[in-house]
């Protein structure tokens, strides 16, 4: 991709690329194996209770004999991918600029079988996969 041989400068080629310099000369690190060993702890109760946040997962990782502070726990999940699954404020609040449409049958008499027909549409975000069951999938 970058050719420190080239003709034209390390930088040069980053920005015809849209890449910053430092990512160039940047090598990410390993995760150590004391990470590791906290990550598959974090993923157990998380599973379990999927609510559960690095506040929550912080305690019991103590207790345990981690020496580990919240943000610690924190910075591992956001690796890991993970986040506690919780209800956002205004969900229910429609944006300004979406159109509001008015409800057709709301004046029909539905007097016979399949005169009206209903459907409904769930939409799951892609980081957030949830199996009804409740488990992540």
């Amino acid at each position: 991709m970058i050719d420190p041989t080239a003709k034209s400068s390390v930088s040069r080629q980053a920005a015809v690329l849209g890449i910053s310099q430092g990512a160039v000369y940047c090598k990410p690190r390993p995760v150590s194996d004391a990470d590791l060993r906290l990550m598959r702890r974090i993923d157990k109760p998380h599973m379990k209770f999927l609510f559960a946040g690095s506040r929550m997962l912080q305690g019991p990782l103590v207790q345990e004999g981690f020496k580990v502070g919240r943000p610690h726990v924190a910075t591992l999940m956001k690796h890991m991918g993970i986040e506690a699954l919780y209800r956002n404020p205004y969900i229910s609040k429609p944006a300004q600029e979406h159109k509001t449409y008015s409800y057709p049958l709301r004046k029909l008499r539905v007097i016979r079988p399949d005169q009206t027909w209903a459907m409904d549409i769930a939409y799951i975000a892609d980081g957030a996969r949830v199996h009804p069951s409740g488990s992540r999938a």
